[in-house]
């Protein structure tokens, strides 16, 4: 499997980071390797998130990572990264 960040996660990814670096900039950028290193995990389990059936028939799943919620979906051939947040976010 392939995996691919939709530009919604990346900016994620980057607003995570800018919001941390103020606080503790080497914190900042481990967490932003731990999500990476996370995600990167999916493509040899796939199925590890719960699947979210309001997204049915799309495969969209979720993972919980720390404080961290990721969301993404399965195809054939492709994990797609669609979200991250931190949990105390109002998502």
């Amino acid at each position: 499997m392939k995996l691919r960040w939709t530009a919604s996660a990346e900016r994620d990814l980057v607003r995570l980071h800018a919001f941390l670096v103020t606080i503790n900039a080497h914190a900042a950028a481990q967490v932003v390797r731990q999500l990476v290193a996370g995600a990167e995990q999916l493509m040899q389990y796939p199925q590890l998130g719960v699947r979210l059936e309001e997204f049915l028939p799309r495969d969209v799943r979720r993972i919980i990572m720390g404080d961290y919620e990721m969301r993404y979906e399965l195809t054939d051939e492709i994990i797609y990264i669609l979200r991250l947040w931190h949990g105390r976010e109002d998502r």
